[in-house]
């Protein structure tokens, strides 16, 4: 995603929020949720990473581990010639991951335990390289702030009731419980339009990282399996950072699918499955929807 389009888009989500202190508090408001966009973009910005790994309880992993954790990705971060980040693990049995840093200098990987314990070696690598992939593009800044700033537009909306049910207010009761509803909505759809074609992208960058475009279109088969069956209380609580993840990590609400911060896992492996034919990095996939995992492949460690 360009420079200019996601600025725009921050700029609606800064836009949204500065309207809903209007609607709530007249131009007061407005102008003091002016003051605190400006102060979140500046606070999240330097302390991105550390909000989202507290969010999820994760837990640095130390070099040299037994698994051979960091060793991988310290080769795979020299694969895409960016500096080697700080990797921790989330305690969950759903698999996924997500990235998260203010630059490649300051970045973070994650990935839970359900990752390393359903994933092969390979595909681990190709779940690594996708994230790496994020750091590259800068992505992971703009979706901390923009994780943020839906989080805090939520909460606005939680409180939206008890300003705007006061007789002084702009838009009454009945306009605040419709503001209640749909500014959420509205700054899911920012984090919508943010979220789906960097996903896309990552997954090219991160294809080309690791060599292996089929294994990491296995890894996003196996983690879709497992995201859809296995719930992340943690994630669930936090559905503002679900954007983050490699793959949506809620399902327990059920949210619609139209507003879903991911693209197809379908249009995913799809075009996964283009890049490794045209570069001939590895066999074809054989026909039909599911890939199937090579001889010689299973849990890692």
């Amino acid at each position: 995603m360009g420079y200019a389009k996601t600025a725009i888009l921050m700029a609606a989500m800064t836009a949204l929020f500065m309207g809903f202190g209007y609607l709530l508090a007249g131009t007061g408001g407005m102008l003091i949720a002016l003051m605190v966009a400006a102060g979140m973009n500046v606070f999240t910005w330097w302390n991105s990473d550390k909000i989202v790994l507290r969010m999820h309880n994760a837990r640095p992993v130390s070099t040299g581990d037994r698994l051979g954790l960091s060793k991988l990705v310290e080769t795979l971060a020299g694969n895409a010639d960016l500096p080697t980040p700080e990797i921790y693990l989330i305690e969950t049995p759903q698999p996924n991951a997500f990235a998260t840093g203010r630059n490649p200098c300051n970045a973070v990987v994650a990935v839970t335990s359900g990752l390393l314990q359903t994933l092969s070696r390979e595909e681990l690598g190709g779940v690594i390289a996708h994230e790496l992939a994020h750091i590259k593009n800068h992505d992971t800044a703009i979706m901390t702030v923009t994780a943020t700033f839906a989080g805090a537009i939520t909460m606005l909306a939680n409180f939206a009731l008890f300003f705007g049910g006061r007789r002084d207010s702009a838009i009454g009761l009945v306009g605040t419980i419709a503001l209640m509803i749909l500014a959420p909505l509205a700054a899911g759809l920012v984090q919508m339009a943010i979220s789906r074609t960097r996903e896309y992208s990552a997954d090219r960058v991160g294809a080309e990282i690791c060599g292996q475009p089929l294994a990491l279109a296995s890894a996003l088969q196996l983690i879709q399996r497992g995201a859809a069956r296995i719930d992340n209380d943690t994630a669930e609580r936090n559905p503002a950072t679900a954007h983050m993840f490699i793959i949506n990590p809620l399902h327990a609400h059920k949210r619609d699918k139209l507003f879903s911060t991911h693209p197809s896992k379908a249009n995913r492996i799809a075009a996964l499955q283009k890049l490794a034919e045209q570069s001939n990095r590895q066999r074809r996939s054989p026909a039909g929807s599911e890939i199937k995992r090579g001889p010689g492949t299973g849990p890692w460690g």
